[in-house]
């Protein structure tokens, strides 16, 4: 059964550094931020910030389609996108399993501070992943997410590949 790699983190929290390594091991990345990219530039410098939410929502619905193809063809997926609230996460989840994946939900924490040192990094660059985000957007971003509940299962990242690698790979052998 192949995984399906649900990850959950604010803007910053290491999702992309995340998918990316996956990918490294033969998971199909999925990101809405790059295809978001790829078809109407920069948030917040080619298009309105108040816009993003309008030219998102078809892209995850184009990814979500992606993500059904590649786990119906037996491909483990990396899902690089926030999930910031509990409904997304739920609704991913069955979408994974109804493509007869098993889906995994893993969980970036990373505190204002450290999200704050790393956007200020990534805000001077104008890659996919570099969408420059203010500190007051921050704080509204940490406002509308949805911890992980208790009744959640989740992997908590914190930071080691290795670890997290050998984790999908326990759940990957439970399943089997």
């Amino acid at each position: 059964m192949p995984l399906a790699v649900l990850l959950v983190g604010i803007t910053g929290s290491g999702k992309t550094t995340v998918a990316q390594a996956l990918a490294d091991h033969d998971y199909k990345r999925l990101s809405v931020d790059e295809e978001v990219h790829r078809l109407h530039g920069r948030y917040g410098v080619d298009y309105p910030e108040h816009t993003y939410f309008e030219r998102q929502r078809p892209v995850v619905e184009a990814i979500r389609a992606r993500l059904v193809k590649e786990l119906e063809a037996g491909n483990d997926v990396v899902l690089d996108h926030g999930l910031w609230l509990r409904k997304e996460r739920d609704a991913w989840q069955q979408t994974a399993r109804e493509a007869g994946g098993q889906p995994v939900v893993v969980y970036l924490p990373a505190g204002r501070e450290e999200l704050l040192e790393r956007l200020a990094q990534r805000n001077q660059r104008e890659d996919a992943n570099a969408l420059t985000v203010t500190p007051e957007a921050l704080d509204d971003f940490i406002a509308r997410f949805d911890l992980p509940a208790d009744d959640e299962t989740v992997i908590v990242y914190a930071g080691d590949l290795d670890a997290l690698t050998a984790a999908l790979s326990e759940v990957r052998h439970r399943r089997v």
